[in-house]
């Protein structure tokens, strides 16, 4: 099978922290797994009087349209490429979905933030879990769209090079890490970086790497906007070794913000 990403994605991915994939699933995959989202609100489709709120979360899914846009084979040979062969579990369940809806409201998640995957002393709260430099756990966060993304429609908001910060961060943090709350704080202090919106036809998806700072933002357009943020589990966690020269792009990334590269 030929690969996926080329050279120049792949220096794109470690430099910038992610890389787009354009019809990474069909428009009847995404059409399939919206008719079950919109099945599972408390709102009707054909009339926006009812979108009361900015954001509405759904749950986890692993109904068979879901499984089939993480699972392709051109997905398995992208994860192989920036992760390593035999390294990732893969995504058997999708969600949450923050299903985010025209509105004058403002939305209550819109801070930047940096997904983490070590539970922390109460695994109920979300708040409490946590991220290591050799990210335990998280290969990549994946941005999938199920719906078209516009600007005007609540794109996630993407830092671009922000993981090489973050990486930096939590250099003299070993294995235990920082919390989520703990790096969300300190995102103000790092580099200022450019703004990129994750748009795209439904079927985009963008990987990113699991250090990579983003945020939501308000939602300035007329349809719904579908997106998941899954992790692509990791089987163990990345090595760091300066002896270790067959490394991954993703820990190529980390190996910039501790100058090792």
């Amino acid at each position: 099978m030929s690969e996926t990403l080329n050279k120049a994605e792949i220096e794109q991915f470690i430099s910038s922290g992610f890389v787009r994939l354009e019809s990474a699933f069909s428009k009847e995959i995404a059409n399939a797994a919206l008719e079950i989202l919109w099945n599972d609100l408390p709102c009707d489709k054909s009339d926006p009087s009812t979108w009361l709120e900015p954001v509405i979360r759904l749950g986890m899914y692993s109904d068979e349209p879901f499984i089939q846009s993480v699972n392709s084979p051109k997905l398995f040979t992208a994860f192989d490429q920036l992760i390593g062969k035999d390294k990732w579990i893969p995504c058997m369940s999708v969600g949450t979905f923050p299903v985010r809806f025209p509105s004058d409201k403002q939305p209550n998640d819109i801070g930047k933030h940096v997904d983490a995957s070590i539970p922390g002393k109460d695994p109920g709260n979300f708040f409490e879990w946590r991220v290591n430099v050799k990210s335990k756990g998280r290969a990549l966060l994946m941005l999938v769209l199920y719906s078209d993304v516009t600007e005007n429609d609540a794109p996630t908001v993407i830092y671009e090079g922000s993981h090489v910060d973050v990486a930096q961060l939590l250099s003299k943090k070993g294995d235990e890490g920082l919390s989520f709350m703990e790096i969300a704080n300190r995102l103000d202090e790092l580099p200022k970086r450019r703004e990129v919106y994750a748009t795209g036809k439904a079927g985009t998806i963008y990987l990113c790497h699991p250090f990579l700072v983003h945020s939501a933002q308000p939602h300035h357009g007329i349809t719904p906007k579908f997106m998941a943020q899954p992790p692509l589990l990791l089987r163990g966690e990345f090595s760091l070794s300066e002896e270790d020269t067959d490394c991954s792009p993703v820990e190529r990334a980390i190996r910039l913000g501790l100058d090792l590269s």
